[in-house]
């Protein structure tokens, strides 16, 4: 029997690759440096998939920065803004392509980055092709080809990874009106055709083609093209063996469809999707081999061996074992490295869990267990048995006062007192904030110095007393600088906060947290996300003492800053054992409770953030409403428990919002922040067309990119969202939190931004005039 991973982190056990990056974007090392870190990094996961038994190991799954982006540059779908880079010879392919992701401002030279969003309902974000009228690609990278022949010169035979032709284009964006992206594929086919000649020149034997689009709802066309295209290679490369990866979900409606195309092997994500087997089992055709996603690449967890192999079990008497292949679910990107390092965890929490270097051992051994008949016998079968009976019946996961605080909800609690239409007033009168207020997301920039003071406190070399007093000083110095450059509602900083999800879960009764459970978000952002093992309550407050700090030396109003109940659930590895919008009703109440204590410390705008429920939403559209019925409910929760003249804020970010925008504006939030600089306000066209009542903060600028814009780039984004949204609605902020931006940087385009905001109120009164 084959086993199979889809693919496998790309950071390195100690995010080494992150580190070099940084270094080499800050000009500390060198491109073969650079090369030199990602190399080792290649090798070891590929060592590590041969030693633990997997026959098919991906190659091309390695990226500097994002999957996407790196087909983007293979195929040279480069946007036509960064010809002028491709011109300057000391600048390598590696530096366009950094460019692309983030910007580039040298000189004359001033480039924004492409667009970033999420990558399906994960945590993931991937950077958007652009796509335009009669556009042409052709072979510019080799990537593939030489990830592909490191591993064969190392001993090591890989299956190259693919993102299929129709799944790229439904990732990109249109740049152009009245453009169906599919008329592209004629000119695009003729690319893949190359590379895979390339591969097969060079003996592949299999490669995987990732059509994650398939367990979406695809239309007519969608699937005529797919199937053209598989039919294509097909007919071209006879000998090769496709493995037609999806993943996320169930193929649902297109199981009949995806099961008649021409390909070797399809895979199967069956933690997402279980209940597909039995149908797809019944209609394989004789020539199909399935691979079964039974490791679960997205979660911690370890997985349940009985389980699993019931659905093995059955693929295997159906088929036989030569045509079943035991797979995770996904790639393992969506995982943390390797659960060896931590030394902290608990060892009852510790042994439920399974990183991406467990993982694969589990793929491994499940495969084996298939062809024994006498499991019992076999230790690590029954020490999996015993694992799971642990947690089934251990007392650290539920508390009954929790349980009944969430059976005791009531329809009011999730309602305001009174409507915006009532609120709006009172708040403009309590709050005297000007037309075009200006704030900020939340966090500023971290410093090496206020890491190092994080640091140094964890390893008990600063007393509590020595941190707290040079957090202070720190706020102090941020409070006073807002004060100065004339922003209008003020933040703290956020510089006790390691991450958004992170600093709160640590708070958290029902929370455990790992040292080194990093995962990439995007480009070298890594996070760490909380574990939630149990029923979650708040047994004290987590931020007033700094919000009331903050507020207590200043006359200014400054924001309290919360991380709202779906998003901490989206980024933490959540519990399996109840439903999700359970977890996330208890979340809620804890902020609720964090809302109730910010209030009374006089803290009179309250913002949480909720960037995560776009991403939230299940794949396919007909089960949309329930989720957002239990996710808009729990912001509500957490919301309305204060007065009217308290406002409150939301924040979002990377999100699509035209199918949901209605139940964006039943969060019933005052004021809501959103990223748009780098799509140019395009996402204010559901605002728009909605007629969205509240009070709406698009960013102005880009924050995931080293770029400071200019006043008129600012000015000009403004105006365009006056086109959408009425003046005394609109607030101006960045994109984003800043804080993995520098603070030369932070401080240029936040003074920027508010000169900007003051010529555009002299602008109104003169109109008024």
């Amino acid at each position: 029997m084959q086993t199979q991973v889809l693919g496998y982190p790309r950071i390195g056990s100690q995010r080494e690759l992150k580190k070099a990056n940084e270094l080499y974007w800050a000009g500390k090392i060198s491109k073969d440096e650079l090369q030199q870190v990602a190399q080792n990094i290649r090798r070891q996961n590929w060592e590590l998939q041969q030693s633990s038994g997997i026959n098919l190991i991906p190659s091309n799954d390695f990226s500097f920065y994002d999957q996407v982006l790196d087909w983007s540059l293979t195929i040279g779908a480069i946007p036509k803004r960064y010809q002028p880079l491709q011109a300057i010879e000391e600048l390598s392919q590696l530096d366009l392509y950094f460019a692309m992701a983030r910007g580039y401002q040298k000189g004359d030279l001033d480039i924004t980055a492409m667009e970033m969003t999420k990558w399906f309902d994960t945590n993931y974000h991937y950077i958007v092709p652009e796509f335009y009228k009669g556009q042409s690609f052709s072979l510019t990278s080799l990537k593939i080809v030489e990830e592909y022949k490191e591993a064969k010169k190392q001993g090591i035979e890989t299956k190259p990874v693919i993102l299929g032709l129709v799944s790229y284009l439904l990732l990109g964006k249109a740049k152009e009106e009245d453009f169906n992206v599919l008329s592209l594929v004629d000119s695009l086919l003729p690319v893949y055709v190359d590379v895979i000649k390339r591969l097969v020149d060079e003996g592949v034997e299999y490669i995987q083609i990732d059509e994650p689009f398939l367990v979406l709802d695809l239309t007519v066309e969608q699937k005529a093209v797919i199937t053209s295209f598989y039919h294509e290679i097909q007919a071209r490369f006879p000998k090769l063996k496709v493995i037609l990866a999806t993943y996320f979900g169930d193929l649902g409606e297109c199981t009949t469809w995806a099961l008649s195309l021409p390909v070797e092997v399809l895979h199967l994500d069956l933690i997402r999707g279980e209940e597909q087997l039995d149908k797809i089992l019944n209609e394989v055709p004789l020539s199909l081999k399935l691979s079964l996603g039974v490791v679960d690449g997205r979660n911690i967890w370890k997985n349940d061996y009985q389980k699993s192999l019931i659905l093995v079990d059955k693929a295997v008497q159906k088929l036989g074992s030569d045509r079943v292949i035991v797979a995770t679910s996904c790639s393992l990107l969506h995982s943390p490295f390797d659960l060896a390092s931590e030394i902290k965890l608990s060892s009852e929490i510790k042994q439920w869990l399974a990183f991406a270097k467990q993982k694969v051992n589990e793929v491994s051994e499940l495969a084996k267990l298939v062809h024994i008949a006498d499991r019992e016998s076999v230790d690590y079968y029954r020490d999996n048995k015993l694992v799971h009976t642990n947690k089934r019946e251990s007392k650290l996961i539920h508390n009954t006062s929790v349980k009944q605080r969430v059976k005791g909800i009531t329809e009011s609690d999730s309602n305001r007192k009174d409507t915006f239409s009532i609120r709006q007033p009172l708040q403009h009168k309590a709050l005297e904030l000007p037309l075009f207020p200006t704030t900020t997301i939340g966090s500023f920039p971290q410093t090496t110095e206020v890491r190092q003071w994080r640091a140094k406190f964890k390893k008990g070399e600063l007393s509590a007393q020595e941190y707290e007093q040079l957090l202070k000083e720190e706020t102090a110095r941020a409070i006073h600088w807002q004060e100065e450059i004339g922003l209008d509602v003020l933040v703290h900083g956020e510089f006790e906060r390691n991450d958004m999800v992170e600093y709160f879960g640590e708070q958290l009764e029902g929370f455990a947290f790992t040292q080194n459970g990093w995962v990439q978000s995007y480009g070298s952002r890594c996070v760490k996300p909380p574990v939630i093992y149990g029923d979650v309550y708040r047994s004290k407050p987590l931020t007033v003492f700094w919000s009331a700090y903050a507020q207590s030396i200043t006359s200014k109003l400054v924001k309290g800053m919360l991380t709202g109940p779906v998003t901490i659930l989206q980024w933490s590895f959540v519990r399996n054992d109840i439903p999700r919008s359970e977890t996330c009703t208890q979340i809620a109440l804890a902020i609720r409770d964090e809302v109730l204590d910010l209030e009374k410390a006089n803290i009179q705008v309250i913002q949480i953030d909720e960037p995560a429920i776009r991403e939230g939403l299940p794949l396919r559209k007909a089960e949309w409403a329930s989720y957002l019925d239990w996710a808009v409910r729990a912001f509500r929760l957490s919301a309305a428990g204060v007065k009217n003249e308290t406002q409150i804020h939301t924040h979002m970010c990377y999100s699509e919002f035209n199918d949901i925008i209605e139940h964006i504006a039943a969060m019933d939030a005052d004021v809501i922040t959103i990223e748009c600089s780098r799509s140019q306000m395009d996402l204010l066209d559901a605002f728009a067309e909605f007629n969205y009542p509240n009070e709406i903060g698009p960013g102005v600028y880009d924050i995931h990119s080293p770029r400071v814009p200019k006043e008129e780039e600012m000015l000009h984004l403004i105006k365009k969202a006056e086109n959408f949204i009425p003046s005394k609605q609109l607030w101006i902020n960045p994109d984003c939190g800043l804080k993995t931006r520098h603070w030369d940087e932070t401080e240029k385009a936040l003074i920027a931004m508010v000169h900007v905001a003051k010529r555009l109120r002299k602008e109104s009164l003169v109109e008024a005039v």
